[in-house]
């Protein structure tokens, strides 16, 4: 028995694919930050306003502290109802918007005729 991944993918909820964008919005903003810190720090070093040691010890404390928050939220986004979103909230949110397909889908209808 064959599997068809679209038909895997077509099952996610649009409350899935917005955590989703999120997410990997906030790991390229992290990404980014990163960068940024390490330019800082390294334009410091060069400019003799910070010692090099000083600067790659900051750079491990930086990163460590980076580690360890997203272990922290990894470990909260594994935990059910870690946001306080309960399955019944996500389905009050399918619902909802299932009714304001169905009303946007009406508006067009009626803006044809």
């Amino acid at each position: 028995m064959t599997t068809d991944n679209k038909s895997t993918t077509e099952k996610h909820t649009p409350f899935y694919d917005l955590a989703r964008k999120m997410m990997l919005a906030s790991i390229g903003a992290t990404v980014i930050a990163q960068e940024e810190m390490e330019n800082f720090v390294n334009r410091l070093a060069e400019r003799g306003e910070l010692a090099e040691k000083d600067a790659r010890q900051l750079m491990h404390e930086m990163l460590d502290r980076r580690e360890k928050m997203v272990k922290e939220r990894e470990a909260k986004a594994t935990r059910p109802q870690a946001a306080g979103v309960t399955k019944a909230d996500i389905d009050a949110l399918n619902n909802r918007i299932a009714e304001l397909t169905k009303m946007v889908e009406q508006l067009k209808a009626a803006k044809k005729e």
